[in-house]
C-alpha cells in the first residue's frame, strides 16, 4: 500500500509538473539563435531583394513556417509585388502566415519584420544582416512556436516583408493591399539583437493611448530595459517612419516599432550573428511577446 502510494505521489507530481510545463512553454531559446545564424550565413548572400539570396531566404522562412504550423496567408505564402526604383521596375515578395484568432477572426494584429537586406557589394563582401533583420524574422518563429500552445483571441499574420532596405515597399504594398481589412495593430521588429547598453526602445505610445497605458504599466520580466524613445519628443533621431511600420502609421493604424539603437555594424559586412548579444536578444523576444499578449488579452 504504501509503494502504491509512493507511486500515485510521484505520478501526479510528475504530471503537475508536466503541465506547468506546459503552461509556462513559451519559444526555444535556442532554436532562436539558431534560426536567425542561419538566415543570416553567407548562405543567404546578403538576401537583397530580386537575387539568389533572398529566393533562397525567403524558401527558409516558409519552411520554417510550414514546421512550426504557421499556415499560408491567402492561397500561398508568397505575395508578389512590383515597384519602381531608380527607373527599374522590380519584383518582391512577401512572405505571409496566419494564425487564426479564437474569438476574433476578423480582426488581425500584424507582427512583422524584414526579410531582406543588403547582398553582396561590388568588392564581394556579404552583408549578412544579423541583426539588420534577421533577428526580427526569428522571432517571428518564435511567436509561430508559441502560438502552436497558445491560439490567439484575434487573428495574427506573421509578415516577414520585403524590399524594405529600399522604401518599405513590402509592407507599403501589404498596407494598400489590406485597407479594407480590420487591422488593429502592427508590432514590428527591425534590429532586436544587439546592444552594449541592454537597451529596447518602443516607438508608437505617443500615438495611442491605450499602447501608452499599456508600455507605461509594463511589468517587464526581464533584465533588459524597455525605454520609450525614437518617437519625436525626447532629441533623438526620430524612428517613426524608420521601418515597416511606416505604412501602417501613415493611415492610422497603431504601432509599436521595437529596436535597438545602431551600432558600428549598421548597414555594415559586420552585422553578423558572431556579434550579437544572446541575452538581449533573448530579452528582447520575450519583452515583444509579453506586450503582444497584453495587446491580445484586451484588444484596443
Amino acid at each position: 500500500m504504501k509503494n502504491r502510494t509512493s507511486y500515485l505521489i510521484c505520478f501526479l507530481l510528475c504530471f503537475t509538473l508536466g503541465c506547468a510545463q506546459e503552461r509556462t512553454f513559451e519559444f526555444n531559446e535556442n532554436e532562436l539563435l539558431k534560426r536567425q545564424q542561419t538566415l543570416s550565413s553567407d548562405a543567404f548572400e546578403g538576401r537583397r531583394t530580386g537575387e539568389a539570396g533572398n529566393d533562397k531566404g525567403r524558401a527558409y522562412i516558409i519552411q520554417q513556417f510550414e514546421a512550426l504550423g504557421a499556415t499560408p496567408f491567402g492561397s500561398q505564402y508568397e505575395h508578389e509585388f512590383t515597384f519602381k526604383r531608380r527607373g527599374t521596375e522590380l519584383i518582391g515578395k512577401n512572405v505571409l502566415a496566419k494564425i487564426a484568432g479564437t474569438d476574433f477572426p476578423e480582426q488581425y494584429i500584424v507582427i512583422s519584420a524584414h526579410h531582406d537586406h543588403l547582398g553582396v557589394s561590388k568588392g564581394g563582401k556579404i552583408f549578412n544582416g544579423a541583426d539588420d533583420d534577421a533577428s526580427g524574422v526569428a522571432a517571428l518563429f518564435a511567436f509561430a512556436e508559441y502560438f502552436k500552445q497558445h491560439p490567439p483571441k484575434h487573428s495574427v499574420i506573421l509578415a516577414a516583408f520585403d524590399a524594405e532596405e529600399m522604401g518599405l515597399q513590402g509592407a507599403k504594398y501589404f498596407v494598400e493591399k489590406m485597407k479594407d481589412s480590420k487591422i488593429l495593430l502592427n508590432i514590428n521588429m527591425d534590429m532586436i539583437s544587439r546592444s552594449a547598453k541592454n537597451e529596447l526602445y518602443v516607438v508608437g505610445t505617443r500615438y495611442n493611448k491605450k499602447l501608452e497605458q499599456l508600455i507605461s504599466t509594463f511589468e517587464n520580466p526581464t533584465a533588459t530595459k524597455l525605454l520609450v524613445g525614437h518617437d519625436g519628443t525626447d532629441g533623438k533621431l526620430d524612428w517613426t517612419y524608420s521601418s515597416d511600420h511606416g505604412p501602417f502609421h501613415k493611415v492610422k493604424i497603431p504601432f509599436l516599432y521595437f529596436g535597438n539603437e545602431d551600432h558600428p555594424a549598421y548597414h555594415k559586412p559586420t552585422d553578423d550573428f558572431s556579434d550579437i548579444t544572446p541575452e538581449f536578444y533573448k530579452n528582447a523576444v520575450k519583452i515583444i511577446l509579453e506586450v503582444y499578449k497584453g495587446i491580445d488579452a484586451i484588444g484596443l
